[in-house]
């Protein structure tokens, strides 16, 4: 048995902090609150159409997120995070070309979401194959806090570029910066700079960490379930609605944070609140990843849906002046809001792997990754529509609290596949 067991040198920490530099780049996605506030006047774009790109970038983003975990499980890392920058350049000089819902939609939407979807598919499972299964959750949650904590710095960013040269100019920088980051220029241009994605590696066939001794090499390797075999099993339609929930509820505030800054609080600090929230979004998403390796994946689930029903339900009651719409109170419901979210992109994966394997980890959370563009596309949608109607988005909070509480009952039926009793 220990004749197929290869001790080789790790390189999980530079892939680890390699691929959170690329969801750093590819987090851009959650600054769309501050983009959709540039969107100029004369434009003419109504709530709704300011919601259109930002839904179909999450769900070009999560179906997308299926081929590329495939293709990563197949021929690797790198060149799947290649192509994701690739289109994200692409998608972004689209966008700076139009003044127009449909073509921002194409650009930013359809070209941005796809390549956000290659190379987040690209991050995490490399990462996470480099560390025994006790550190799932911390990696997992390092690896994506990349995403989250992306709006500190491309909020203000953003805003300032809006400010300086215009929407479809700081559109320009910004697709030309992340393609850069990603891919390099190395074989484009000159030597200067390989791009990220260079770092991204999978371990050699039958690797085992060094904290790993051969006698615990059966217990390391779980039975690894192909995609079909997933979807076979009741287990993954539960996760696939609690996820769909969990982020749902998070995309839908992200989407109008600063329109809720603005409607609600009458504060024109919506990018300060975006930032904010993207703290606890990075954050989240380690603290929720190393509690779930101590208290459990399902415990730590629980805790951030009713937490983040809760949240909701307060900023809801944030209106007419009273004490909830205070700068620094929103800021700190808005933190909690995004670290609640943002553990939902740390549990998933890991539980993903507890109960599928290594061998498809790709592709198999991909498909549980659909639940995320999903749950995305449909709250955002909620939420603009409903208050083009109503003009308010109070139908939007309760119904996504009451989707978290269904959640939270969830985690009591899920159970792990009877494969791996």
């Amino acid at each position: 048995m220990a004749d197929d067991i290869t001790v080789s040198k790790n390189h999980g920490w530079s892939v680890t902090f390699a691929g959170m530099g690329i969801n750093l780049a590819l987090g851009i996605l959650y600054t769309w609150s501050v983009i959709s506030k540039g969107v100029p006047a004369e434009w003419g774009w109504t709530e709704t159409d300011k919601s259109l790109p930002y839904m179909f970038a999450c769900l070009i983003f999560s179906i997308v997120m299926v081929p590329a975990g495939r293709m990563q499980d197949k021929i690797g890392p790198k060149i799947v995070a290649s192509i994701g920058g690739v289109l994200v350049g692409l998608g972004f000089l689209l966008a700076s070309l139009t003044t127009t819902p449909l073509i921002f939609v194409l650009g930013f939407g359809v070209l941005a979401g796809a390549g956000i979807g290659f190379g987040y598919a690209s991050a995490t499972p490399p990462a996470v194959k480099w560390f025994p299964a006790a550190k799932t959750g911390t990696i997992a949650g390092i690896v994506v806090s990349g995403f989250g904590l992306a709006s500190v710095y491309a909020a203000p960013l953003t805003k300032w570029l809006i400010g300086q040269f215009g929407l479809q100019h700081a559109m320009l920088i910004l697709g030309i910066g992340f393609f850069i980051i990603i891919t390099g220029l190395k074989s484009i241009v000159m030597p200067l700079w390989n791009g990220l994605s260079a770092t991204l590696q999978a371990p050699p066939a039958g690797f085992v960490p060094e904290t790993i001794s051969l006698r615990q090499k059966a217990v390391h390797d779980p039975q690894n379930l192909t995609p079909k075999e997933m979807l076979c099993t009741i287990q993954f339609y539960l996760i696939w609605f609690m996820y769909a929930c969990g982020a749902g509820a998070g995309l839908m505030i992200i989407a109008k944070l600063a329109a809720i800054a603005k409607i609600q609080a009458g504060v024109e600090l919506g990018f300060i609140l975006v930032a904010v929230l993207a703290i606890g979004n990075g954050a989240g998403r380690i603290i929720a990843g190393i509690l779930s390796d101590k208290i459990g994946r399902k415990a730590t689930l629980f805790i951030c849906f009713i937490s983040q029903a809760i949240l909701i339900m307060l900023i809801s009651q944030a209106k007419d002046g009273n004490v909830l719409t205070s700068v620094p109170l929103m800021a700190v419901i808005s933190a909690f809001i995004g670290a609640n979210y943002g553990a939902n992109l740390a549990l998933f994966p890991s539980i993903t792997k507890d109960y599928y394997g290594l061998k498809n980890f790709g592709v198999n959370y991909g498909l549980v990754f659909t639940a995320w563009g999903v749950g995305g596309f449909m709250l955002a949608f909620l939420a603009g529509k409903m208050y083009d109607i109503h003009q308010t988005f109070a139908i939007a909070y309760y119904g996504a609290a009451i989707l978290l509480v269904l959640a939270a009952i969830c985690v009591f039926l899920v159970r792990k596949p009877k494969h791996l009793d």
